[in-house]
């Protein structure tokens, strides 16, 4: 049976990353074919730095070598450029004239540096910083001359900096905006990193414009719009990059800023797909590792036949060691209606922490000097967790060694040399291995750039503790992590307290005090706090226990939110009707977090059904009933639950599916998270149960 060609423009980390996840899945299903124009197999971009540094070889940073390509039968093609695409006849053709034809084209061109349209920037001596060839320059550079500087800022102007004073090189750092790596940091940590790096011999212009690059044909220095002068002999240009669409527009694919895709990476051509910097997914094109991995993930598991969760976008994050100081930045650091949720700064020990939120949710996290809650911080920000999940919860589990728990096993920890959760933690346990540095000597997790060593060293506690209770064997990687305290007042988590609740029966007449409960469950503060008491009143209220609680002070219930605006359609004469009896029926139901509900009259209603917790959508065939939708970040489309022919019946299957959350969610834990965590299809399957769904329609009546 012959195979299809897959044949992939690109032979960067985004591109070899997809082919790396189809050879794992479907190793026969394609005959794989890579094209790439330098003239060396894949390697790790973000390490050249350490190569000009020193603390690297270019072997030190090739991800697969000659071999690897060899013993998976792909073939790969160096030192070639397509320059053109036939997307017609479905084949690609070289600059040097060689052409392939292919069933499947992946685009993982990448991106090149951008170059500011500066008068004299192409003089002799001016260079980006981008290709193991630019290392070469740069060194042979540093044996003629001592004076340089690198227009730009950000990570990789600072990383060029530090190597350039690794070669014995001046490094001045020019930057336009007010403080370094503004991007991803407040003035506070960038002050702070300033100082770190001056300490190292790095120099800093900051807020200066370039208005020229002096020198006749050769660089000699740099001319400012203020009038002030700065002399270089060699001038590196790291002011960030610009995806390679060229090819893909002269192709006659769609593009916009980079080339566009859709939730599965496809482009407008069928059969064409982009993955990496060079794509653009809802307006957004990314130029961070992660993120391009995750891309890699869905179009491999896409072009395998396989089932997978669409790319829906990322938060960008950054988890780095820049020269030698641990960074961490996620999410939006600034924005309007952006406030400091915490800020803490401690100047002794050298380390900054701050996190935003916007509308009492989670945004974005800054970390300097210590990164150890980076993982736990990004969880927060990538859910747009309530801003009271931050509060310090006295005595509970570490922060980061909950995040190592519910890392996936085969998810990559260290980005740079492909090291995934379970090698690391087979290795700790197998070799016995004490150290965080032991750990990256026989895994080289950690060994490149070193962002990922906090995470490193959180799976080796984690380790540890597992052996410590019982675990033997190779260690087995929990699918969730260990439940958190519901509060700093008890060790109990959601689950556990919400199945004591429910068992609880108070013999006595009358109404209990709240201090009652707790001091039953040995709660750590007589009346509770801000956070457990809404938590305790609602799941009193849903345990189905026969304890009755006086109202808790303070508490305001969470009820339904509506959205049934009812347009003129074919279909709209019983939309309204249905709503209403809804919003009658639901009316003062106490909710774990607030319902979006939509009953939309036909396709092209105003309102969409799909991104509601519960949308009901009427169609010529009766009404269908979807859940778990979310129409803000994160964005979710609902499924679909079941259809109805009636309004009696798709009214008592909305509300089946909202009893079933009331009982089985956890307090504050939206209904999109509740379908993930639960299952879809255990929820769908659950309340198809004809007698079981009556039951729970009935019982939400009963309770309001």
């Amino acid at each position: 049976m012959s195979r299809s060609k897959l044949v992939i423009i690109g032979n960067g980390m985004a591109g070899v990353k997809c082919v790396e996840e189809i050879i794992a899945l479907e190793p026969d299903t394609y005959e794989i074919v890579i094209y790439g124009n330098e003239p060396r197999p894949n390697y790790n971009r973000i390490m050249l730095s350490k190569v000009l540094q020193g603390e690297h070889s270019l072997q030190d940073i090739i991800i697969n070598d000659w071999t690897w390509y060899a013993e998976h039968h792909i073939r790969l093609c160096t030192g070639e450029t397509v320059h053109r695409i036939d997307t017609r006849g479905k084949y690609i053709e070289t600059e040097s004239g060689l052409k392939e034809t292919y069933d499947v084209l992946i685009l993982a061109t990448g991106s090149s540096p951008f170059i500011p349209p500066i008068p004299g920037i192409d003089k002799e001596r001016v260079m980006s910083f981008r290709t193991i060839d630019d290392c070469t320059r740069m060194s042979d550079y540093s044996k003629t001359y001592r004076k340089a500087a690198v227009i730009g800022g950000g990570l990789l102007g600072l990383e060029a900096a530090r190597g350039l004073l690794h070669l014995g090189m001046e490094a001045v750092v020019v930057h336009n905006a007010p403080y370094i790596m503004n991007r991803q940091l407040d003035q506070k940590a960038a002050t702070m990193l300033q100082e770190e790096l001056e300490g190292q011999g790095m120099s800093f212009l900051l807020a200066r414009n370039t208005q020229k690059i002096t020198g006749r044909s050769q660089a000699q220095g740099l001319l400012f719009t203020d009038g002030s002068k700065l002399e270089a002999q060699v001038v590196i240009v790291a002011v960030g990059i610009r995806p390679n669409v060229d090819l893909a527009r002269r192709s006659g694919i769609a593009t916009n800023r980079a080339i566009m895709v859709d939730d599965y990476m496809r482009t407008s051509v069928p059969g064409i797909y982009a993955v990496g910097e060079c794509a653009e997914h809802r307006g957004i094109s990314y130029g961070l590792v992660a993120p391009l991995y995750e891309q890699g993930k869905v179009l491999a598991r896409t072009l395998c036949g396989q089932e997978t969760p669409e790319y829906k976008g990322s938060i960008p994050y950054s988890q780095l060691k820049v020269s030698g100081v641990d960074v961490f930045s996620a999410g939006e650091i600034s924005g309007e209606g952006m406030q400091t949720a915490i800020q803490h700064l401690d100047g002794i020990q050298g380390t900054y922490k701050k996190v935003l939120m916007q509308a009492g949710k989670v945004r974005g996290a800054i970390l300097f000097g210590d990164t150890t809650e980076g993982t736990a911080l990004l969880g927060l920000v990538q859910r747009g967790a309530d801003v009271a999940e931050l509060a310090p919860r006295e005595g509970a589990p570490d922060p980061a060694e909950i995040a190592a728990a519910a890392l996936p096993a085969q998810e990559t920890v260290c980005a740079c040399n492909n090291v995934t959760k379970a090698a690391i933690m087979k290795a700790i346990q197998e070799q016995g291995l004490e150290t965080a540095d032991q750990v990256k000597e026989q895994t080289k997790a950690s060994g490149s750039c070193g962002g990922c060593r906090p995470m490193v060293a959180a799976l080796l506690k984690h380790t540890h503790n597992l052996k410590n209770n019982g675990g033997t064997g190779v260690v087995a990687t929990p699918d969730k992590p260990a439940p958190m305290p519901v509060c700093s007042c008890t060790d109990l988590g959601h689950a556990e307290l919400k199945g004591i609740l429910a068992d609880i029966n108070v013999l006595e007449t009358g109404l209990p005090d709240i201090s009652l409960i707790l001091q039953k469950l040995g709660w750590g503060s007589e009346h509770g706090c801000a956070v457990c008491r809404p938590v305790i009143h609602y799941y009193l209220q849903v345990s189905g226990g026969t304890m009755v609680v006086r109202e808790i002070e303070g508490h305001s219930e969470v009820q339904v939110r509506w959205d049934d605006q009812i347009p003129l359609s074919s279909y709209a004469r019983d939309a309204g009707s249905l709503a209403a009896q809804l919003r009658t029926n639901w009316i003062g139901a106490a909710m774990p977090s607030p319902v979006n509900m939509g009953v939309a009259p036909g396709p092209g209603s105003l309102v969409s059904a799909l991104v509601q917790d519960i949308g009901l959508l009427a169609s010529p065939a009766g009404w269908e009933i979807y859940a778990g939708g979310h129409a803000e970040h994160p964005v979710k489309q609902g499924g679909l639950i079941g259809v109805a022919e009636t309004e009696v019946q798709a009214a008592t299957l909305a509300s089946a599916c909202l009893q079933w959350y009331r009982q089985t969610a956890w307090y504050d834990e939206p209904l999109w998270a509740w379908t993930e965590r639960l299952g879809f299809m255990s929820i769908r399957e659950t309340l198809l149960d004809d007698q079981l769904q009556k039951e729970l329609a009935a019982t939400l009546q009963a309770d309001i």
